[in-house]
């Protein structure tokens, strides 16, 4: 997919996201670093501060007060001539173990050294908020002479009272686990895999603690799958289970997706969440795919964040994500509501602008149809398939990847309930109480945006549906 090369109104462009974060200009893909520090969400990420296709690594930053309106910094850790920066995290150092000050923000890199291709652990340190950053003098930190040794994410472990590393061993399918006193003396742990999907490298692992729906908690391990994701290309799987501080056991070994659709890559979770709450967000792109998608001045956009919980489904644990509340904030103008009608093949919802974003809740019995759901322009579908017992999105033909990615969600009471964000060049989906989620780009025509119901081999009863505008995230900016 191209777009027109114009520029057009700044956060107004074609296919610009309204409520997903995006740089202003240049090439984003993985989120990096995230943290709440002093009052603010940070937001880093991989950026190409010189072009809109991957190279140049470094980190981007963006900060925001509730995960939605964000302010750009512009690049926080530049890449050098001798050193990109690849994925990381941040954490706050409250204690002052690493000796760079009281709460410093310490971000914990990959370096990947240009001339040589090995990939090492190294450090970065800001005392200001996160505004300016200074790499450690005694980089790397962690060095194992790998070319595929990346994407560290770091926490405090209270109940030993160290910090505990997760970092990838890429090509091996394993995690690594490392501890440390200080974050800079790091002493190997144990390793997890490989397990679950294994078709192709692991990377950007995640390892924290969430509670259970009912009581309790259980940890997860997240990681990122390129290729061999669920829709082809990239993907995020998890496992649920124990961690002692020093090794991780998993419940079961079985693959299990947080994504089922195409673009939800390299997600991780933010440090430090106000209220012990964990929100993650994930970069809406597709390895597979991501050469082929050109947007303009920008390229990359990231999720909305998500919260997390554990819920039961039958046996096992699965991964609750539910879009932020303070989306609910967004919410303006009329939404289109519909009561109780049987629907029969296409139909045009009345009253539908065809710009910005929307959130979507709808209410289906079944009926006799073999497919139901809404319908976006001509050849983009947000709906359920019966024989499947699946949500799903389906792209049409002149989408990069065109085709149908989607999800088990059951049929609740003779019912199907999901909630779909819909921007202008994305889709993400849910259903089954958060434990299902499909999220793909979609790139339909400007004026192909109407909203419409749709069935396929039968009548399906709609039961409610609401269709609420969404306000843009930029209109300060505009």
């Amino acid at each position: 997919m191209r777009q027109p090369s114009s520029p057009g109104v700044p956060y107004r462009e074609p296919y610009r996201p309204q409520v997903h974060y995006t740089p202003a200009r240049n090439w984003m893909n993985d989120p990096n670093g995230l943290v709440w520090h002093d009052g603010e969400y940070h937001l880093f990420y991989q950026y190409n501060p010189e072009g809109d296709e991957w190279g140049n690594m470094s980190w981007g930053h963006a900060v925001s007060p509730d995960l939605l309106h964000w302010e750009e910094l512009g690049t926080a850790i530049p890449a050098t001539e001798d050193e990109q920066v690849f994925s990381g995290s941040i954490v706050v150092d409250e204690q002052d173990t690493a000796g760079f000050g009281k709460a410093a923000a310490v971000a914990v890199y990959t370096a990947w050294y240009p001339k040589t291709g090995l990939q090492a652990q190294a450090l970065a340190y800001s005392t200001d908020r996160g505004r300016t950053w200074a790499r450690y003098a005694g980089n790397p930190v962690l060095d194992i002479g790998s070319k595929e040794f990346r994407d560290p994410k770091v926490f405090w472990y209270d109940e030993g009272g160290y910090w505990i590393m997760v970092v990838a061993l890429a090509e091996d399918r394993k995690v690594a686990l490392y501890g440390s006193g200080d974050l800079k003396s790091w002493t190997p742990l144990s390793e997890f895999g490989p397990a679950g999907a294994t078709g192709g490298v692991w990377e950007m692992p995640d390892l924290f603690e969430l509670p259970v729906d009912g009581g309790g908690s259980k940890w997860v391990m997240v990681v990122s799958l390129n290729p061999g994701g669920p829709a082809g290309g990239s993907g995020v799987q998890y496992f649920v289970g124990d961690f002692d501080g020093v090794t991780f056991v998993p419940d079961d070994t079985s693959t299990t997706w947080a994504d089922h659709g195409r673009d939800f890559y390299a997600a991780v979770s933010w440090n430090g969440a106000p209220g012990g709450r964990r929100y993650w967000i994930g970069w809406m792109g597709n390895w597979d795919d991501a050469a082929s998608i050109r947007t303009h001045p920008w390229r990359g956009a990231m999720s909305l964040p998500r919260e997390l919980s554990l819920a039961a489904d039958g046996g096992r644990l699965r991964l609750a994500q539910r879009p932020i509340a303070a989306l609910g904030g967004l919410r303006t103008g009329q939404a289109v509501r519909l009561g109780e009608r049987k629907v029969s093949g296409p139909s045009i919802l009345p009253g539908q602008a065809h710009d910005g974003a929307f959130e979507i809740v709808a209410e289906f019995e079944p009926g006799t149809a073999e497919r139901f759901g809404l319908q976006v322009g001509g050849a983009i579908m947000i709906g359920y398939d019966v024989p499947a017992g699946e949500l799903f999105v389906e792209r049409g033909p002149r989408e990069a990847a065109a085709g149908r990615h989607g999800g088990a969600a059951p049929v609740e009471a003779g019912r199907v309930r999901f909630t779909a964000y819909l921007d202008t060049s994305s889709v993400e989906l849910f259903g089954d109480g958060g434990r299902t989620a499909v999220t793909d780009l979609v790139f339909p025509e400007p004026a192909g945006r109407g909203l419409g119901l749709f069935t396929e081999g039968g009548t399906a009863l709609l039961c409610s549906l609401v269709v609420q505008p969404l306000g843009s995230v930029w209109e300060a900016l505009r």
